[in-house]
C-alpha cells in the first residue's frame, strides 16, 4: 500500500466519525449524521480539487473511500453510549489525527502535480482543515480553525516540509504524521494561540451614545 492510500484510509475514518459524532450532538437524524460525515471526510479534498485543477468529479472514482467514510459513520452510529463518551474525552485526538493525514495527503497530491510552493501549502490546509470548517458551518457552529488553538498552522508547515523537499521517503512522511499529530495536541493542552484582537463591547461601536 502506497503511503499516500495509507493517509487517505486514516484521514476518511477519522474525519468521518467525527462529522457524525458532531451531527449526533446536534440531535440530528440518521440521514444527517450520514452527510454530515462524509461532508467532513471529502468537503476538504474537494476545496483542494478546485483549487488546484482536480475536477471535482474524480470524487466519484472513490468508491472505496466512500463506502470506507458510510461504515465508519455508522459504526460511530451504533457504538454504545459509554464509548461515545470516552471518544469525546479523545475527540482532540482523532481530529489531529485526520487534520496530519489529510494535510499530508494534500501536499503530496500538490507535488506529485509539481504545483508550486504556495499551491502545496494551501492544498495541504485546505485538505486538512476544509471538512472541519463545512462540518461545523452545517452544524450552526463557529468554524474551529477559527478560534479555537492553533490548527491550519500544523498543517500548513506539513505542506511546507513537503513542498520542500524536506519529506520524501515513507519514513519520513510517516515521522512528519506523527509530528503533526504531536504539535497539535500540545497546542491543545497548553492552548496555543495564534494572536488575536477582540473588540470591546463596551467599544462605541456596540451602540452605545458618545458624548462629543
Amino acid at each position: 500500500m502506497h503511503v499516500f492510500d495509507l493517509f487517505s484510509i486514516i484521514g476518511t475514518v477519522a474525519f468521518a466519525m467525527s462529522g457524525a459524532f458532531v451531527a449526533m450532538e446536534e440531535e440530528y437524524d440518521i440521514l444527517g449524521i450520514v452527510v454530515l460525515g462524509l461532508v467532513t471526510a471529502f468537503g476538504g479534498g474537494i476545496i483542494r480539487n478546485v483549487l488546484i485543477g482536480v475536477p471535482v468529479t474524480t470524487l466519484w472514482s472513490q468508491g472505496d473511500l466512500i463506502l470506507l467514510a458510510i461504515v465508519s459513520v455508522f459504526v460511530a452510529f451504533v457504538l454504545p453510549m459509554a464509548w461515545i463518551k470516552h471518544w469525546k474525552r479523545t475527540e482532540a485526538l482523532f481530529d489531529a489525527i485526520g487534520l496530519s493525514a489529510f494535510a499530508l495527503q494534500g501536499g503530496i497530491y500538490a507535488t506529485q502535480m509539481n504545483h508550486p510552493m504556495s499551491a502545496v501549502i494551501v492544498a495541504a490546509a485546505m485538505t486538512g482543515i476544509g471538512g472541519g470548517i463545512i462540518r461545523d458551518l452545517l452544524a450552526g457552529r463557529k468554524p474551529l480553525v477559527l478560534r479555537d488553538e492553533i490548527y491550519a498552522v500544523w498543517a500548513m508547515a506539513a505542506g511546507a516540509a513537503i513542498g520542500l523537499g524536506i519529506t520524501k521517503s515513507t519514513w519520513q512522511l510517516l515521522t512528519l504524521f506523527v509530528l503533526v499529530v504531536v504539535f497539535r495536541m500540545l497546542s491543545v493542552h497548553y492552548k496555543w494561540r495564534l494572536p488575536r484582537r477582540l473588540l470591546s463591547a463596551e467599544s462605541p461601536s456596540h451602540g452605545k451614545n458618545v458624548s462629543l
